[in-house]
C-alpha cells in the first residue's frame, strides 16, 4: 500500500522567487508555470517567505493606477509561512487546508531547506487515488501516522 505522506505527492520543482526579484519578473514566472504561489528563498535555498499570485496581481494593478513600476518580492512576500514536512500526513494536511487559508504549502526539511510545495489539488489527487483503491481513509490515516 502506498503511503499518504506529503513527500509522495508534492511538487519537487515549484516556482521559486528571490527577495530582490522585481514584481514584473515574478509575474512572468507565474504566467509561465501556471502555479498560484511559490516560496521565496535565499541564496542558501532556505525558505524566507511566500509569494502568491494575488500578491503580485494586487501590486500590478496598483502600478497601473499609480504609475509605480518597481517593487520587489521582498516588499510583497509573506514572512509568516505555514510549512509542512515531507513525512507529514496528507490527510492531516487536507484537514488543515479546510481551516487555514493557504492553498499552497512549502515542504521543508528539518533544517528549513525547501524541498518542494504541495497544494490542495495534490492533496485531492492523493485522497482520490486512495479512495479509488478501495481502502478507507480512516485505515490509511492510521497507517501514515504509524
Amino acid at each position: 500500500m502506498e503511503s499518504l505522506q506529503v513527500k509522495d505527492y508534492m511538487n519537487h520543482y515549484p516556482v521559486t522567487f528571490t527577495p530582490e526579484m522585481v514584481v514584473q519578473e515574478a509575474s512572468l514566472r507565474f504566467l509561465k508555470t501556471k502555479q498560484i504561489g511559490g516560496p521565496v528563498i535565499d541564496a542558501d535555498h532556505q525558505l524566507i517567505g511566500f509569494l502568491s499570485e494575488s500578491d503580485v496581481l494586487s501590486k500590478m494593478i496598483d502600478s497601473i493606477y499609480y504609475n509605480e513600476h518597481f517593487a520587489y518580492v521582498a516588499e510583497l512576500m509573506r514572512k509568516d509561512v505555514l510549512t509542512v514536512k515531507p513525512y507529514d500526513s496528507v490527510i492531516e494536511l487536507g484537514q488543515t487546508m479546510l481551516t487555514n487559508k493557504p492553498k499552497v504549502y512549502p515542504v521543508v526539511d528539518d533544517d528549513g531547506n525547501l524541498l518542494g510545495t504541495i497544494c490542495r489539488n495534490d492533496v485531492l489527487h492523493a485522497i482520490d487515488k486512495h479512495i479509488r483503491s478501495g481502502e478507507s481513509l480512516d485505515k490509511i490515516s492510521h497507517k501514515s501516522t504509524a
